[in-house]
């Protein structure tokens, strides 16, 4: 017989693991519009071979370019962070238009003139977020979100 406070304990653990597993899922997720296609930094390239509604063009064009220098297992935001302008994918991503989206720590002065910091998002394009170095990037606290790509890009990429 399980005491109450023991069945306590256990829903706490429940409710934890529950939390991971939806954190986990967070910024995992793919979008589109007219003009672009969204993906969540989160996603492996392996998630997204494997998922259902991403293109079969942007599928191929993983395949044969972005994985000849990319593991399987590597997430679009490490990807991304780490991106150096001599690697191919780079020249991939140039190619498709990527924009990223970010959170990033700005100074705010507060109504009093104190300051504060404060995370803000910014879209940058693949070229600006390169020329960032990783000290700029750690100092700012960049937190990549999202994946952005022109439908027309893509559309006039050759596989």
């Amino acid at each position: 017989m399980v005491s109450w406070m023991e069945s306590q304990n256990m829903e706490s653990q429940n409710s934890e693991v529950q939390n991971l597993k939806i954190q986990d899922n967070d910024f995992k997720y793919y979008m589109q519009d007219t003009g672009h296609l969204y993906f969540g930094a989160r996603y492996s390239y392996t998630e997204l071979m494997e998922h259902e509604m991403v293109p079969f063009k942007f599928k191929s064009i993983i395949e044969h370019y972005i994985m000849k220098d990319t593991q399987p297992d590597t997430t679009l935001e490490s990807q991304f962070y780490y991106m150096a302008p001599e690697m191919f994918s780079y020249k991939t991503y140039g190619q498709l238009k990527a924009k990223v989206k970010v959170c990033l720590l700005v100074e705010k002065k507060s109504l009093f003139g104190n300051p504060r910091m404060v995370y803000r998002n910014k879209v940058f394009t693949l070229e600006e977020f390169v020329k960032m170095n990783l000290a700029q990037k750690k100092k700012y606290g960049v937190k990549i979100q999202e994946i952005v790509l022109s439908k027309l890009a893509m559309m006039s990429f050759s596989v």
